[in-house]
């Protein structure tokens, strides 16, 4: 990928994992714990630091040599991060202590999907923290605070690096920069069992769906399990066969589900089911998930199980 200089993510652990694949930097943008500091510093991991504590460990660990870091300001996120108006002097304090080195220095945006006049001045307070900081403690360390949102409605701030999440699968926060993208993940199951249901047979946990007329049931290999919402039982949900919509029925269960095929003839077990993703003229997007689920489309696509085989095109 080109202008791709080091993986962003959240844990240890699935930095231990990209490491086996990739060889470039890697930023762990989470808290590190206690007893997970000594193999970020052997395996040459970037941590995030928001206390001078934290950095007085990484130092004392790191007596062979250097360890990058990646210092966090707090500017409206309240979540991690030293406060912006610590800022300046936790990392005069924290740049002058042995076998540290600044690799960047980061904020994050809480509304940048949802308030434009907020955004724009928190990051012109980040800019100026970031010229304060450059100005007092001279280095080559980079600035990064856009992820997707930011990325797509604010470009004008990009600083160094940006943070590309959710738009990696081409899908935009931002409903209006869709047009921009174009979604690369598909999701598919396939069909275990069809049956001829008579009227009036209960579909699934809770007998929440009756037929209506005599239908014809396709029971699907995915559930919960797998990160299929359980809160799309009963909500409209659809899936597709063979280019065509249909509905799900009931309740979603922890390894199956089921829908309504009575419309497409000749479905047979086997058959594969899109449940995201596009088959033909149609298609069920991720936020067309999520809006009916009633979450928001990283919960989608994050919570997509380990039992679910992946295929790399």
């Amino acid at each position: 990928m080109r202008n791709y200089s080091a993986s962003q993510i959240w844990s240890l652990k699935e930095a231990i994992v990209l490491r086996k694949e990739l060889s470039h930097r890697v930023i762990i943008l989470g808290p590190a714990l206690s007893e997970e500091r000594s193999t970020i510093v052997e395996a040459g991991f970037i941590p995030t630091i928001s206390t001078f504590e934290e950095a007085q460990e990484f130092s004392r660990l790191a007596s062979n040599g250097a360890i990058p870091i990646n210092f966090k300001v707090d500017t409206g996120m309240g979540r991690m991060g030293v406060p912006e108006r610590e800022a300046l002097h936790v990392f005069k304090e924290v740049s002058a202590l042995p076998n540290i080195q600044v690799h960047s220095i980061s904020t994050h945006l809480p509304v940048s999907n949802e308030a434009a006049e907020y955004t724009r001045e928190q990051l012109e307070r980040f800019g100026k923290i970031a010229g304060q900081l450059r100005a007092e403690v001279p280095g080559d360390f980079k600035a990064h605070v856009l992820q997707s949102a930011g990325t797509l409605a604010f470009n004008e701030k990009i600083f160094d690096i940006v943070r590309a999440g959710i738009m990696l699968y081409g899908i935009s926060p931002l409903p209006e920069f869709q047009k921009l993208l174009r979604p690369v993940m598909t999701w598919k199951t396939r069909i275990s069992l069809v049956r001829d249901m008579p009227k009036g047979s209960s579909i699934s946990y809770g007998r929440t769906f009756i037929t209506p007329r005599k239908m014809r049931i396709a029971t699907l290999s995915a559930g919960y399990a797998d990160g299929y919402p359980w809160h799309l039982s009963n909500r409209d949900a659809a899936v597709l066969v063979r280019g065509q919509r249909c509905a799900l029925l009931g309740r979603v269960t922890m390894d199956l589900m089921m829908i309504d095929v009575s419309k497409i003839d000749n479905v047979q077990v086997g058959d594969e089911v899109v449940l995201m993703g596009c088959d033909g003229n149609e298609g069920i997007s991720c936020a067309e998930l999520a809006e009916r689920a009633r979450t928001i489309p990283w919960e989608i696509i994050t919570r997509i199980g380990s039992r679910v085989r992946r295929i790399y095109l």
